[in-house]
């Protein structure tokens, strides 16, 4: 069980840094809310997993799946609210973005906010 938790630790912590890097790499702000929430998610997933492996404890272990379960229903909502809103708020996309779906959307909103 020692062994699991070790792995799953660092595997988490391994996420949790992939989600930092995307955070510096990539060009805009929705790319780099989908990397932090999409790594981080999984990052503290695979964290408290190992935490409920290495404690033991039920008590700790529901605790740990408590919280997980607690990322699981909130960051990706949470990401998609906030990049939702910089979208509407005007911020712009990278130059290399092909498709927009929402662009009609957005102006439509506009023209109305305009009458």
């Amino acid at each position: 069980m020692e062994a699991l938790s070790a792995l799953l630790l660092v595997l988490g912590a391994a996420f949790m840094l992939l989600g930092a890097v995307g955070l510096a790499r990539y060009p805009d702000v929705y790319m780099r809310m989908q990397a932090t929430s999409k790594a981080s998610t999984l990052g503290v997933a695979l964290m408290m997993l190992g935490v409920a492996c290495q404690s033991g404890s039920w008590p700790v272990a529901g605790k740990a799946l408590l919280i997980v379960a607690f990322f699981f229903l909130t960051s990706p909502v949470a990401a998609y609210v906030i990049a939702r809103a910089a979208y509407f708020k005007g911020t712009p996309l990278w130059e290399g973005t092909t498709l927009d779906e929402l662009k009609p959307r957005r102006e439509a909103l506009r023209e109305d906010g305009d009458a």
